[in-house]
């Protein structure tokens, strides 16, 4: 009997070597995922601990916590989700025509219940971005790659890309793409080998039971973002296009079972939205159209080699003339990985699945300049090719900037295939005096190097009042009526009663709020909240400018027929950069108010009767 060591064969008269343990098929994979939720908690340091501080774009943080809030609330006082009147009262809001983002909102009950919305929202964005790389890692070590190091690399790309952390700050409905993997991988499952199509067995495994599971992940993909799952067909179907050019055999053979498994998710999703998809477009407050110019924001063709805000090599000036607002810097990969793109492309141009990509690539950065073509902040007046599909239901809503959104996976994917590729070739070349693995690893680290995140931007934002916090207010608000922070604010911006109403749990109904509802009770027309009432109107302009007006009677009968539409039963002013003069006006329009911890309260119960 013999045992082999490294060094040498000896037999089982010698001394007994230790048998060495061996390390758990599991750990790597468990540290490369400990990794991305290290950088995802460290990506959202700035809140941590901080309940006086929301991500830069405010008013996007506070929607998603009360959404969460909203969901988590809907979840224990069984409510349907779909609709709330807790904001924009009397009227309400149709959930299921906003991004209440109730697949993540539903699972983070436990969480928004035991910690509050403002940790549930961070947790959703760590487990937005950790989730999406971690997602995508997977897919690549099970499908694409075996170098589990090549799957690190391209999971990392896909999840903590810049546009991951601008949308990850901001929209949680878009930064949520830890399902995407999945879904591909249901849709793109290898089929069954050639003779073996008539196989009910064969049939069973490869359409109808990844066709359900297809189906249910449709299903909790509409309930995080649908705007997601649109980009997610369009670039689906891009991609098998160009797979059906590059390899027309493999197309032919994996169709039939590919358009089966698409047949069966779509009778089970269709069953299970019917009801939800007609609540969007019909249900109370439902609207058409959008409430802002969607075609507006475009990217500049220059942001693909800048560097965004939020990277170790970033600044405000230039990503600011690129990209239409913070949030939206989907695009900006840096001349380093663009160049290494393509010469991956190049290098391994012979691979169906290389082309594929690279035209899915090219074909959706293209879409994402818009309708006319913008270089260095300059408008060239030459289209854009989004005005070859901006009239396409879907397409005339969908925002051309987030075209580039779906570069993010491709580039991650051309990368990790490059690094796997480089594993096997640098097993037996070399470059002068160099590893060819060493040398590709150093081209790929520095082209991702200028794009190392940093931690999301965080500003101060006005506490809740404490009177508000601790909730003093509940004898004074008889049920059925509703508490008015000032300013009212009813349209896109950071709403104080939102803020409000989610860090107390959605314990009182509230008028105004930051949503997408309908111009009229006849008028469907999509604007940013409720229409506005006058007093509406004359408070934001005070809080906005400072400039106390000289009131008149009218001011004062309006102001009382306003608060019996919003059915009010207090006013309650926190802290504004101009609440001096806010409160002034508010006195001139109701009388003396009571000053309470944190802010301003009038009691407008015998008001409005």
């Amino acid at each position: 009997m013999t045992t082999r060591t490294s060094s040498s064969v000896t037999t089982a008269t010698d001394s007994p070597v230790p048998a060495r343990r061996s390390r758990p098929s599991w750990l790597p994979d468990a540290l490369v995922i400990t990794g991305y939720v290290g950088l995802a908690l460290v990506l959202t340091s700035g809140q941590w601990g901080h309940p006086g501080r929301l991500f830069r774009q405010a008013g996007d943080q506070v929607l998603f916590e009360w959404m969460l809030a909203r969901a988590a609330h809907a979840v224990v006082e069984g409510e349907n989700p779909l609709y709330s009147t807790a904001l924009n009262a009397p009227d309400g809001v149709n959930l299921m025509a906003n991004t209440s983002v109730l697949g993540l909102g539903v699972p983070l009950t436990p969480v928004t219940l035991l910690f509050g919305s403002q940790v549930a929202f961070c947790v959703a964005v760590v487990c937005c971005l950790a989730g999406t790389a971690t997602a995508w890692y997977a897919l690549l070590r099970r499908r694409l790659v075996t170098a589990r190091s090549a799957a690190a690399v391209g999971g990392l790309i896909c999840g903590f890309a810049p546009g991951m952390i601008a949308q990850g700050g901001a929209h949680l409905h878009m930064a949520a793409q830890f399902l995407v993997p999945a879904i591909l991988a249901l849709v793109f499952r290898p089929g069954p080998r050639a003779g073996q199509e008539l196989e009910p067995g064969v049939w069973r495994r490869s359409v109808w039971r990844p066709g359900v599971g297809l189906g249910l992940l449709l299903v909790w993909q509409v309930f995080i973002g649908e705007e997601v799952l649109a980009f997610l067909a369009l670039a689906a179907g891009v991609f098998a296009l160009g797979y059906a050019l590059a390899d027309r055999a493999a197309a032919r053979r994996h169709a039939p079972a590919l358009l089966g498994r698409l047949a069966v998710a779509a009778v089970v999703a269709a069953v299970a939205l019917a009801y939800p998809l007609w609540f969007q477009f019909h249900g109370p407050q439902h609207y058409t159209g959008m409430a802002f110019a969607a075609h507006g924001f475009q990217l500049d063709a220059a942001s693909f080699t800048a560097s965004a805000r939020q990277t170790v090599l970033g600044d405000d000036w230039l990503p600011g003339l690129l990209s239409p607002n913070p949030t939206e810097e989907n695009s900006f990969f840096g001349p380093g990985l663009l160049v290494l793109a393509v010469v991956i492309v190049i290098w391994l141009w012979r691979l169906p699945l290389v082309r594929a990509l690279a035209g899915c690539g090219v074909v959706f950065a293209l879409l994402s300049l818009g309708t006319e073509l913008r270089v260095d902040g300059t408008a060239t007046g030459i289209p854009g090719p989004y005005r070859l599909v901006a009239g396409l239901p879907l397409l005339d809503l969908a925002v051309p900037a987030r075209f580039a959104l779906v570069c993010v996976p491709v580039l991650g994917v051309l990368v990790a295939l490059s690094v796997d590729r480089v594993r096997t070739v640098g097993r037996a070349s070399t470059v002068p005096g160099l590893p060819v693995r060493l040398l590709w690893g150093g081209a790929v680290a520095a082209a991702l190097l200028p794009l190392v995140p940093t931690p999301i931007r965080a500003i101060p934002v006005a506490p809740v009042p404490a009177f508000v916090a601790d909730g003093r207010w509940r004898p004074l608000v008889p049920p059925g009526r509703t508490v008015v922070a000032l300013p009212p604010i009813t349209g896109a911006a950071l709403s104080p009663v939102m803020l409000w109403s989610a860090r107390t749990g959605l314990a009182f109904d509230a008028p105004g709020g930051y949503f997408i509802g309908p111009s009229g009770p006849d008028d469907p027309t999509a604007r940013w909240g409720a229409p506005d009432r006058p007093t509406a109107v004359l408070l934001r302009r005070v809080a906005q400018t400072g400039v106390v007006p000289v009131l008149t009677d009218a001011d004062r009968r309006q102001a009382v027929e306003d608060l019996r539409h919003w059915r009010a039963a207090l006013v309650v002013l926190g802290r504004l950069t101009h609440d001096e003069s806010v409160r002034r006006t508010v006195e001139d329009l109701l009388g003396p108010g009571r000053q309470v911890d944190g802010g301003w309260v009038w009691d407008v119960r015998d008001r409005v009767g």
